[in-house]
């Protein structure tokens, strides 16, 4: 293998240097590329779907569980599957051990979900011998269809307001690559990251970055963060954000 040069810290600091400057630039497109998603227009929901869960039948509207947004990735394990009935698909597998605990989604008011053709059981299944714990449903009707993932898998991002849904945006092929990190979910929803860095319409929500972070079995545990926490935030990210 040829390697590249082999130089002195000094060098190689200057070469680092030099390659952050185009990082940064990649991180504040891709910023402005989550800008314009949050002013995508939205697609009205208006035919039912039904979905089987663990307890029992399901709407879209069930879905989101209470919060404002849902997040729906359609993972490929049913009959016909490579893997069928031991495992779903090697890459929505992969998928699957990439995601973040739920917890700090849903501290951002939305919820996450994986969706399969597969039969509750089997999902069940699948899901205690790999140690996944999201929730996971079946299809029943023409929902993968009609939103562009019955040949190939594909993440969907809704919103409601009230008892209606909008679908706000999709992201399939290597896009999913991306998908696991709580922040790269977000960033695809409606509402980002909802913190007030970011360039969003006038009226979203948002607070100050980092101040919402908890431990994932914390949440909810107290109605406002700590004031050390909140201390420690502000002093450290006074000049490094965004």
């Amino acid at each position: 293998m040829k390697t590249p040069p082999i130089v002195s810290p000094q060098d190689w600091e200057t070469a680092h240097q030099q390659l952050l400057v185009k990082e940064k630039e990649l991180t504040h497109a891709r910023d402005a590329l989550a800008a314009e998603r949050r002013r995508m227009p939205w697609q009205a929901v208006e035919k039912r779907y039904e979905f089987e869960g663990p307890e029992g039948t399901a709407s879209l509207l069930d879905l989101f569980r209470g919060r404002r947004q849902l997040i729906l990735y359609r993972a490929f394990f049913e009959p016909g599957v490579y893997g069928w009935p031991e495992h779903a698909c090697r890459g929505c597998s992969m998928m699957a051990d990439h995601l973040a605990d739920l917890a700090h989604l849903n501290a951002r008011d939305t919820t996450l979900v994986y969706a399969s053709r597969a039969p509750q059981p089997d999902i069940e299944r699948v899901k205690a011998r790999m140690g996944w714990t999201m929730p996971w449903y079946t299809i029943t009707d023409d929902f993968d269809r009609d939103f562009g993932v019955d040949e190939w898998h594909g993440t969907n991002a809704f919103i409601r307001d009230g008892d209606r849904v909008f679908r706000t945006y999709f992201i399939n092929a290597r896009g999913d690559e991306a998908l696991g990190n709580t922040f790269a979910y977000l960033d695809m929803t409606a509402l980002g990251r909802q913190e007030v860095w970011e360039d969003s319409p006038e009226g979203y929500p948002q607070t100050p970055p980092y101040e919402w972070w908890n431990w994932h079995d914390e949440y909810g545990e107290a109605a406002e963060p700590s004031k050390e926490w909140l201390a420690q935030t502000r002093r450290g990210t006074r000049d490094k954000h965004p």
